[in-house]
């Protein structure tokens, strides 16, 4: 089984529709997606009517959450999308974004970058206006190459001279709030220093010992060391280890696939969740 268990669409920062994501997972040879888009299920309900036979979805969010001052992800897989304290905070984060962005665009010009609200709009269309967004817009006007080139102290990185917060999460409430949710947690990313500073890794701990379920290991942010030093503390922990694209479309150039989770830890993620289950395709349109 190939499986990937952080994706984005367009319902947040990807440049793929739901629909065109899950069509596109399952022309790249997966048998399991996770649908992860930032703070929100909205795309959700997209994706499982185009699902096509012989892929199954795993519905899920990254939720933005930050701990002494330091941003981090949280996967949430397989929770219940109705459960009222944890839609309201996804509601809390989601309605922060448009402020937080217009602020980081205000500082941008303040740089004497040439970027209107009105083109990072236009970039994030129906999706969670976010920092990939304003990425796009400096790609588009030549300041940086790609977005990956962005996301640095000079300009979007965490601290970075353009960079603003948003409301965000406390983790410890974030892995309490899916876990009441029928949901299992995964730490995304946890060592992508080249996005900006990280949680060390006593936190980590602190964050298995309230019940993070694992850490997402295999990423391509993480390099071969990093890796094995992440999977070494897992086993420490107990927690279990995924792997997974964290694709975004044509935004980056990481494919489908290019990382992937060990079934039997895919299993297990299953197993443990109750807020809702994975649902095989019946066999969507094949096309638009």
């Amino acid at each position: 089984m190939r499986i990937d268990l952080h994706t984005h669409s367009t319902a947040s920062d990807g440049t793929d529709t739901p629909a065109e994501l899950v069509r596109n997972a399952a022309a790249a040879g997966l048998d399991v997606v996770a649908l992860t888009d930032h703070d929100t299920v909205r795309g959700h309900a997209e994706a499982l009517a185009a699902l096509p036979e012989g892929l199954t979805l795993v519905t899920g969010a990254e939720l933005s959450c930050r701990l002494d001052g330091v941003g981090l992800h949280m996967l949430a897989y397989l929770f219940d999308p109705g459960e009222p304290e944890l839609a309201r905070e996804r509601e809390l984060v989601r309605d922060d974004r448009v402020p937080r962005a217009r602020t980081m665009v205000r500082k941008l010009q303040e740089l004497g970058v040439p970027v209107e609200w009105e083109q990072v709009a236009r970039i994030a269309g129906d999706g969670s206006v976010g920092r990939p967004h304003i990425a796009t817009a400096l790609v588009e006007l030549g300041v940086v190459e790609t977005v990956s080139d962005a996301f640095v102290p000079q300009w979007l990185a965490d601290g970075g001279r353009a960079h603003a917060q948003k409301h965000e999460l406390d983790p410890f409430d974030a892995i309490r709030l899916v876990k009441a949710a029928g949901g299992v947690t995964v730490l995304a990313h946890p060592a992508a220093v080249k996005r900006g500073n990280v949680v060390p890794e006593s936190a980590i701990a602190e964050l298995a010992a309230a019940g993070l379920g694992g850490v997402e290991v295999d990423h391509m942010d993480h390099d071969g060391p990093t890796r094995a030093r992440l999977r070494g503390l897992a086993r420490e922990l107990g927690l279990l280890t995924t792997g997974s694209s964290d694709y975004h479309g044509s935004r980056k150039t990481v494919r489908l696939g290019e990382n992937a989770t060990d079934p039997e830890i895919y299993g297990e993620i299953t197993r443990r969740a109750t807020g809702a289950f994975p649902v095989p395709g019946a066999g969507g349109p094949l096309a638009p």
